[in-house]
């Protein structure tokens, strides 16, 4: 009998440590990642261009357009100079940032950047930027390795899942399906695909990702899905009810 106390109450220590000390680790991780994003504010801060009304004011008026579409609010917006198609968003504390790269300016016309921006303002808009941060933080928890392997496979599941979320958000403030997935077309091409024939080239390629099984598993392993599905979602959602009752609302905040 004594030998049981003696082995439940190890047990129960145990299980206590553990939990203090992931919750100290949680606590740890995402004030790191608040550190990491002041730190990379103040750099933008320095070295980008900020999107406003004096300096570039159409691209500002693109930005506070779908802001307003989203009722997103608390949001700055740099554009920086990078030759990848790419654009981001991260803060856990307001004001939440833009970043777009400036090829994006070169290659995409206004809608694909309503897209763009929209889709960026969604992760905002849904919280993915502040959860980002802290479900890191639970996924880099020290844990048997099958829990970690599992913790890990999870938080990339809920990524892409993410970017799901996010496209919605991008065709809402485009408000035209085929240029949003006119756009991610052009974004999986990259600067280089600009011609009819080339962006044909890598449509063609889109198609083609989900038909092997290894193009299948390395999504698995990825924050995004693959571009064919994201398409398609966003073409079962562009004909869905609940896309045109919300495409409704949204352009009333604009109006």
């Amino acid at each position: 009998m004594l030998t049981l106390l003696l082995v439940f109450l190890v047990i129960a220590l145990t299980a206590t440590a553990t939990v203090c000390l992931s919750a100290i680790f949680v606590v740890g991780a995402v004030a790191l990642s608040y550190s990491i994003n002041r730190a990379h504010h103040r750099t933008l801060l320095a070295q980008a261009q900020p999107i406003n009304p004096r300096d570039t004011p159409r691209l500002a008026e693109l930005v506070a357009e779908s802001a307003a579409r989203l009722q997103t609010r608390s949001v700055q917006a740099f554009v920086v100079p990078n030759d990848t198609l790419n654009a981001y968003t991260f803060g856990l504390s307001s004001p939440k940032v833009l970043v777009l790269h400036s090829a994006l300016l070169q290659v995409m016309d206004e809608d694909d950047l309503r897209f763009i921006v929209g889709h960026e303002l969604g992760h905002v808009r849904l919280g993915h930027t502040w959860l980002n941060s802290l479900i890191g933080g639970l996924a880099g928890i020290p844990s048997p390795f099958l829990a970690a392997t599992l913790m890990a496979m999870a938080f990339l599941w809920w990524n892409r899942a993410c970017e799901y979320s996010a496209d919605r958000a991008g065709l809402l403030a485009c408000g035209k399906p085929n240029k949003a997935i006119a756009t991610l077309v052009k974004l999986a091409g990259g600067a280089e695909a600009r011609t009819r024939a080339e962006l044909a080239q890598v449509l063609q390629h889109i198609e083609a990702e989900d038909d092997h099984v290894l193009g299948n598993l390395s999504e698995t392993l990825t924050t995004h899905p693959m571009t064919i599905r994201r398409i398609e979602a966003l073409r079962r959602y562009a004909a869905s009810n609940e896309y045109r009752r919300l495409q409704a609302l949204v352009d009333r905040n604009v109006t």
